[in-house]
């Protein structure tokens, strides 16, 4: 399971129910599951507080790196809350931003490879051409920064105006740094806004989640992605409201069979 991964608020009912944290989720991802590979969020090691999370001191950081590197878990992704790039409220923008620089921080100690943060939060439905040139100028800082640490970072089409394919497309297009790209969650996008195929050839990183495997669209949508050269790391993103620990292997086996599928069906095509 190479290039599978999971996405830690996968496991957000055990973690906010404190039974689980981060050691317990690398143990779980690692000897439960057999991967080889793990998403880490900030929410599993920092607290929230109004605008961002209290960042992890270097002492939990390097704790966290030993158990990755205890366990041979390569560290794909790591999903940043209370980081997102636009607000029209410039003190909360400038907070988020101070954040932002401390999460890429973290995330180079922890070795990751990926970093996502979001371009903006649920408030923002449309972007003014402003806030469209301060988010692309953000993210070019960012993006240089990343490729200091061999990295790359970027938005998921989380929210707001992120779901907007056609904007993504727009955004990556703008910023044009080869250290920028898109955590592409399959199939959450706006009604009419574009899909998938708009931002593939962006993906630094894929979330699966329950809705595109209970419709067995990942076929198609692995097809896409493959054929386009994708070669990042599929994650799970599922968050059961029962049987967690079940429901979640369902879930990675099944990413697991897609992928290898259609990766051998490419080989055969192309062969």
């Amino acid at each position: 399971m190479m290039d599978i991964s999971l996405g830690a608020f996968s496991f957000w009912g055990e973690i906010s129910a404190g039974r689980m944290n981060v050691f317990g989720y690398l143990e779980t991802v690692k000897h439960r599951y057999g991967l080889e590979t793990v998403d880490l969020w900030n929410g599993l090691y920092e607290e929230r507080s109004e605008y961002v999370w209290t960042p992890a001191n270097d002492e939990v950081l390097h704790d966290i790196r030993a158990a990755l590197e205890e366990r041979r878990l390569r560290l794909s992704n790591i999903a940043i809350d209370r980081a997102h790039v636009w607000e029209p409220d410039e003190q909360v923008r400038a907070a988020l931003k101070s954040n932002a620089l401390r999460q890429i921080r973290a995330a180079h100690l922890l070795k990751a490879k990926t970093i996502r943060i979001d371009a903006c939060y649920r408030n923002t439905e449309t972007m003014t051409e402003d806030a469209f040139a301060y988010t692309v100028d953000t993210f070019r800082e960012y993006a240089e920064l990343a490729a200091s640490c061999g990295m790359r970072v970027g938005p998921e089409n989380h929210m707001g105006q992120s779901t907007d394919a056609r904007w993504m497309k727009r955004l990556a297009e703008a910023v044009d740094h080869p250290a920028f790209g898109i955590l592409l969650h399959l199939g959450r996008w706006k009604e009419g806004s574009g899909g998938d195929g708009d931002v593939a050839a962006h993906a630094y990183h894929i979330h699966v989640d329950i809705r595109t495997l209970n419709e067995r669209s990942l076929p198609e949508k692995a097809h896409l992605l493959l054929a386009d050269g994708y070669a990042g790391d599929w994650a799970v993103e599922y968050n059961p409201s029962a049987n967690p620990y079940d429901e979640i292997g369902w879930a990675l086996a099944d990413v697991q069979k897609t992928v290898l599928a259609e990766k051998g069906n490419l080989a055969k095509t192309n062969s």
